[in-house]
């Protein structure tokens, strides 16, 4: 597939909020998959983790002996996962659009596109008791395999859409920088997306006075957002995939010219993610409540996060491995 040109557009960064003092996941463990890019995670009733692979495969893992069972495969590259509430899962595929997996392994598909133009990245979801589902279209422009040009270029197409259970789908927001992670409040009073190239959140709200309304959601992150997920808790979780990148920084404000550069050379001379564990968890008013950091040699750059009872799952775009950590 060929390298899409870059068309780059200056943005100034926020400054970063203060520091904090995160604190290191208790207990991290790791369970090995049987293949790689486990992006997201979500925890069944009976404990057991579901996660897609890059070959397409959606697997579940026994949390306690490591397991497979093999639910399904997309034939294409699954991203956001979450359960359907009729049964199966609604998947997020970066290649086929949004899906739902039914529990006999059948794929149906839910929405490919938008007002006849077709779904290059559908990325990560929030499903509703009802069967509505929020969802996310990172960009309209990079597919997956150039989801770097997105952050370089940063001339943001990202969306954030609705699927009513007849099959409306209605666009909540656009221009958004890089389209992420979604996540429900527990009560479904608003919605809230992740703008990876921001370094942000973003809340819409769904119902009362202020329905409609779109406002900062928690403070400027500390690095590049992925998945997000409301917790058994009722606090919003939040994978930093990375932290903020120096170059990248100084690079968005200047000559666009410097950043077409950037996207010449070959991958491994551009921006890369770091191999760090970071998570943070806000409270429905936005409030910070949780914010994690460490290391491990077999898991890094989490992208997929669910709290589930005592114990805070993973999952990562860049390692054949989930893993947990006990919550404090």
């Amino acid at each position: 597939m060929s390298k899409p040109s870059l068309d780059p557009a200056r943005w100034t960064p926020p400054a970063a909020a203060p520091a904090g003092s995160p604190v290191s996941p208790r207990n991290l463990r790791v369970l090995a998959t049987s293949g790689h890019g486990t992006e997201d995670v979500v925890v069944r009733a009976d404990g057991h983790v579901v996660t897609g692979l890059v070959d397409g495969r959606i697997v579940a893992v026994d949390p306690l002996t490591g397991t497979e069972t093999l639910l399904g495969d997309t034939g294409g590259r699954p991203l956001g996962i979450e359960l359907h509430p009729s049964g199966g899962y609604v998947v997020c595929d970066a290649r086929h659009g949004l899906l739902h997996l039914h529990a006999d392994g059948a794929i149906e598909v839910l929405a490919d596109g938008f007002e006849g133009t077709r779904f290059v990245f559908c990325n990560n979801a929030a499903v509703a008791a009802d069967g509505t589902i929020y969802f996310s279209d990172s960009s309209t422009k990079f597919e997956i395999d150039h989801w770097r040009g997105d952050l370089i270029e940063h001339r943001p197409t990202g969306r954030l859409f609705r699927r009513d259970p007849d099959g409306t789908l209605t666009m909540l927001l656009d221009g958004l920088a890089f389209a992420n992670g979604v996540a429900l409040a527990a009560d479904e009073s608003f919605v809230v997306v992740a703008e990876t190239g921001a370094y942000a959140l973003r809340r819409v709200w769904l119902t009362g006075d202020r329905m409609g309304a779109v406002e900062p959601f928690g403070p400027v992150l500390p690095g590049f957002p992925d998945n997000i997920s409301t917790g058994d808790d009722g606090n919003v979780w939040v994978t930093v995939a990375s932290p903020r990148d120096r170059t990248l920084d100084l690079l968005l404000p200047r000559a666009p010219f410097l950043r077409v550069a950037v996207w010449a050379l070959p991958q491994r001379f551009q921006p890369q993610p770091q191999h760090l564990v970071r998570l943070q968890a806000f409270a429905p008013d936005g409030t910070l409540v949780h914010d994690v950091a460490g290391q491990h040699d077999d898991f890094g750059m989490p992208t997929g996060v669910r709290q589930a009872g005592g114990s805070v799952w993973m999952g990562s775009l860049e390692h054949a491995t989930i893993a947990a950590f006990d919550l404090p």
